[in-house]
């Protein structure tokens, strides 16, 4: 068996000697634009377990001889390989397929080879045609299937009339693409991964809880209990997982207080980002919050509403986190002797120290932090959103995304990175699940629709799955703060409607918009204090929120956020798009005026006439519109922005 490799055979030869002795050893058979891939191979792509992996490929060789192929796949690490068939679709483009059943890395590849009898028979069928002497011919042809025809017999299969019939029938030809003789085997190396994630990977709501402000004693501390209290409202909401912040101990050195300020009061709790402190580091819980069975209390509550717990990895310490004092050489000190305190100018942030993997011991602070993550896992952590993940080495996720998932291949990691686009989606490329994205900031149709065909259309669909929030409790976005609850109610709706994963900050159910001065950082942040909120105040969205994920999860046509296509609309002020043309949504983006639109239905992809009466079936508001014809006229208003409908023909 030949192995190819893309583009070898382009290489110069070094001497005429071993240009030709190497050249000689060349595949025959060329396998090219190999669907999907990434970077011919060098990172995986990725899917859901039930996903029918489809492949594409170009193969060719010289001359005229026929081709068989098969898809090649495996768990990865497994002795053997399982075959598909791979089909000639068009003009040497050649497809197959597989389901994908189990979690973890699967490997697949392309193996050709020449087909020998199916090139005997297609020249044999061409000359009879022509009327020639076929008589030597069909001595090769029986050559060329000697042992075969008792092995077709024996299977149960109705031998021909006579001998030569039988090597030209089309049943025969069928069993020999098996059986047949095979010539210039050649097999793609290296073979490509495939990352096969749990559906949660691609389709999930969440709820980001911040633990300390659940409670309902005005400067203190909620605990564990109080967030227990809460997960019914949340799992009525229709979210599935609670993703928290820091739950460990804060530090106490250079405390910030309210509002990010440097001075803290005796009694203020810290950003819960400032980890470590003499009651514990990243494996320890915030004393405030409880203890270690406390949080176990937590997770069991979730999963008995059909809920799993997220937690923040944030790879960084308080000046006083127990890795300070026992790996001084995991930290910077500046020349004075003080520790260097993280900065992104000109943002502070002295309450935090980074780790340095630039240290002689960087395999040390490797092994620490898988350490931490295979600890929460004991603990029944299944989900993990890293903090600033663009900040620390790529070779250190890929290691520790690919380490932990090979024991655990339902661990999901979400990248919290705000950077560069390529290096964003090079996190992804190295293992992250799921991804944060520009989608805080895209406010405008045309770049909303830029942005999405991009997601959906080119290579990130392989392997970067978007996560929306809404907001974080580091971004207010402008938008929500000038637009008022019709800017939460449009923002939540794109969000769920736009793609599979989406989540929100708590409070933007409350409609939050209090914000700093020219910033979109929310006044009397909680990341800086206690605070105590009223969950059921007036204006609240938290019906229209439960709405959008009882539609979410009564239609499959949303957990595949890459069959999103955009619609025509002739308002810039509204945007109009499907979900596999089996659910519909107009939505506008307008928070302070009504807009009116015309919409036009893709009414032949439904195998609907333009004649025919049909039903909008509002999914909203449970209301039934009754219309004819493809373009509708529709008017939506800040109150009531959005119509997510299906279309049915009337009887």
């Amino acid at each position: 068996m030949e192995e190819y490799r893309p583009h070898s055979w382009t290489q110069p030869p070094q001497s005429e000697t071993e240009g030709a002795s190497s050249c000689a050893r060349t595949p025959r058979i060329v396998i090219e634009r190999l669907y999907p891939e990434l970077e011919c191979g060098r990172y995986p792509v990725k899917r859901v377990v039930g996903d029918r992996f489809e492949v594409w490929c170009d193969l060719y060789r010289d001359g005229h001889e026929v081709l068989g192929a098969s898809l090649l796949y495996r768990n990865a690490g497994a002795p053997s390989w399982t075959a598909a068939p791979l089909r000639l679709f068009d003009n040497d483009r050649w497809t197959g397929d597989f389901v994908l059943t189990r979690l973890g890395r699967v490997e697949y590849t392309i193996e050709a080879w020449t087909d020998l009898f199916a090139s005997w028979r297609a020249r044999i069928l061409r000359k009879r045609a022509a009327g020639q002497d076929i008589a030597l011919d069909l001595e090769e042809g029986r050559q060329l299937a000697a042992g075969a025809t008792a092995k077709f017999e024996r299977r149960g299969r109705a031998p021909a009339a006579d001998e030569p019939e039988l090597l030209l029938s089309e049943e025969f030809a069928a069993f020999m693409i098996e059986e047949g003789p095979r010539a210039d085997v050649t097999r793609l190396a290296p073979a490509r991964d495939i990352i096969v994630d749990r559906a949660e990977a691609r389709f999930s709501a969440w709820y980001e809880m911040f633990p300390r402000s659940q409670g309902r004693v005005p400067g203190r501390s909620a605990h564990f209990a109080d967030c227990v209290a809460r997960l019914d409202e949340i799992a009525a909401m229709g979210f599935d997982t609670v993703y928290l912040p820091p739950i460990h101990p804060i530090g106490t050195v250079h405390r910030k207080g309210p509002n990010n300020s440097l001075a803290a009061g005796p009694n203020d709790p810290g950003s819960p980002y400032a980890i470590g402190s003499a009651a514990g580091g990243h494996d320890a819980i915030d004393p405030d919050l409880g203890t270690l069975d406390d949080f176990r209390a937590f997770v069991r509550a979730c999963r008995e509403r059909r809920m799993e717990v997220a937690l923040d990895l944030a790879v960084q310490c308080a000046p006083d986190h127990p890795w300070v004092k026992e790996h001084p050489e995991w930290f910077v000190f500046r020349a004075d002797g003080s520790i260097r305190y993280a900065e992104n100018p000109p943002k502070q942030y002295q309450d935090i120290v980074n780790i340095n993997f630039d240290s002689d011991a960087a395999a040390a602070i490797w092994e620490a932090i898988r350490d931490i993550v295979a600890f929460w896992i004991e603990e029944g952590v299944r989900v993990f959103r890293v903090d600033n993940p663009h900040t620390k080495p790529l070779p250190f996720w890929e290691w520790l995304i690919r380490t932990i998932q090979a024991d655990h291949p339902d661990v999901i990691f979400l990248a919290e990175a705000f950077t560069r686009p390529k290096l964003m989606q090079g996190l992804a490329k190295i293992g992250f699940t799921q991804s944060y994205t520009y989608f805080t900031w895209r406010n405008e149709k045309r770049e909303l629709i830029e942005y999405f065909t991009e997601l959906t259309r080119d290579e990130p669909k392989d392997y970067f799955r978007p996560h929306l929030f809404t907001n974080t409790p580091d971004i207010l976005p402008v938008f929500l703060q000038q637009g008022g609850p019709p800017a939460f109610r449009i923002r939540v709706i794109l969000a769920a409607t736009i793609a599979g994963l989406y989540g929100i900050y708590n409070g933007f159910e409350l409609c939050e918009n209090r914000a700093l001065p020219n910033a979109e950082e929310y006044a009397d942040s909680e990341k800086y204090q206690y605070k105590v909120w009223d969950w059921d105040r007036p204006g609240n969205i938290k019906p229209l929120i439960a709405a959008l994920n009882r539609i979410r999860r009564a239609n499959p046509a949303f957990a595949d956020w890459l069959n999103l296509i955009f619609l025509p609309c002739d308002s810039e002020r509204v945007m109009f798009y499907s979900r596999d043309n089996a659910v519909f949504i107009a939505l506008s983006l307008d928070p302070f005026a009504a807009q009116e639109a015309e919409i036009t239905l893709p009414l032949p992809s439904l195998g609907i006439a333009e004649h025919e009466d049909i039903a909008l079936d509002d999914l909203l508001s449970g209301q039934t519109i009754h219309r004819v014809g493809s373009r509708q006229r529709i008017r939506l208003t800040p109150d009531a922005p959005a119509l997510i409908f299906k279309v049915r023909t009337l009887q």
